[in-house]
């Protein structure tokens, strides 16, 4: 599991956890790191083969699909089994080809209007439309 940096990698510490309770299923969390404005360096936290992996790369909110696309990147020099995307909220306002495979709360909005998720810890304390 890859969780973008920020509210993307609480969420998945979060699965994570909820994963290791219900199944023997083993998950690496990894940290995507990289600018949602200019996002041509993208970091991971640490290096790993990725060949015959599933990769599932989460995110927070999902707006355009931008910021789920440009995280992808740093798996695409390998030959993973799968890469799906998780969003805690997905907004409706697509411009790159990303669909979520896993959403929370699909919400419609404006383009004006702004979802911001909060985050105490390792604890998502709220989502708000703005």
């Amino acid at each position: 599991m890859q969780g973008i940096r920020e509210s993307g990698t609480v969420v998945a510490k979060n699965i994570q956890r909820i994963l290791s309770e219900i199944s023997s299923l083993h998950t690496e969390l990894l940290t995507v790191t990289l600018d949602k404005h200019q996002p041509e360096d993208v970091l991971v936290n640490r290096q790993l083969t990725f060949d015959n992996q599933v990769i599932i790369v989460i995110d927070d909110v999902a707006m355009s699909g931008k910021t789920l696309l440009y995280a992808m990147k740093p798996f695409l020099n390998h030959h993973p089994k799968k890469i799906q995307t998780l969003v805690l909220v997905e907004r409706s306002h697509k411009a790159f080809p990303v669909k979520p495979d896993y959403v929370g709360l699909s919400i419609a909005t404006t383009l004006q209007e702004h979802i911001y998720v909060e985050a105490s810890g390792d604890t998502i304390t709220g989502a708000y439309l703005v």
